[in-house]
């Protein structure tokens, strides 16, 4: 029987909003983001001549972080997927993942949103794996930056396909919900796409009743 797995993007899918600012917020405040801005004005500027959304986000996520212990961050974080949890979740796609969930379907996340938080939420959700940008790392304490890419766009797919074939799933069906520019890549690769738009999603999708 083939595996069959369901990718969810997070923030304005799962989500009605976005979770990354209001986790930086919570960690370091305006005048933590208003640093991380400043602290490095050449790339600053660089990035949002560009549009660079990946560059921007490595420099304020790395400037808000940097220094700060991985410990209590992530007790910050466990804190906020409590909140998104309790507020923040679209019903109608948390119905499509639990009836993924009810057929024995494989669930991920696969989203530009943030580990420290991403992984409790995804632990509170019963999902079975978190694929997401990181926070790059130094002993204890968080560095500079991001580790890695940031997972939006291209990279979505990249990730979600190493993970497959890390479980030797690579034949798996693939669902995928997304509602971004940046999911469009994750959508294209999937056998049963949706993007996900302000109109409900029913609990079951059609043809599966």
């Amino acid at each position: 029987m083939t595996d069959t797995v369901a990718a969810f993007d997070v923030d304005g899918t799962l989500t009605v909003r976005d979770c990354v600012k209001p986790f930086l917020l919570r960690v370091g405040g305006w005048p933590a983001v208003s640093r991380a801005l400043l602290h490095k004005p050449g790339a600053t500027l660089g990035a949002a001549a560009r549009r660079d959304r990946d560059r921007m986000k490595e420099l304020v996520v790395g400037g808000v972080l940097r220094g700060r212990k991985v410990a209590h961050v992530e007790a910050l974080g466990e804190q906020f997927a409590e909140q998104v949890e309790a507020g923040w979740m679209r019903a109608d796609t948390m119905g499509r993942l639990r009836w993924h969930q009810r057929a024995g379907h494989r669930i991920v996340l696969v989203s530009a949103s943030l580990g420290p938080y991403l992984r409790p939420l995804g632990r509170r959700l019963g999902v079975d794996d978190v694929l997401c940008a990181e926070p790059l790392r130094a002993g204890d304490e968080f560095a500079d930056g991001l580790d890695g890419a940031n997972c939006r766009a291209g990279e979505k797919v990249r990730r979600l396909d190493a993970w497959l074939v890390l479980r030797r799933m690579e034949d798996a069906t693939v669902w995928a919900y997304g509602d971004s520019a940046g999911d469009r890549e994750l959508l294209a690769r999937a056998d049963h796409p949706l993007l996900v738009t302000r109109t409900l999603v029913s609990a079951v999708p059609s043809g599966f009743e």
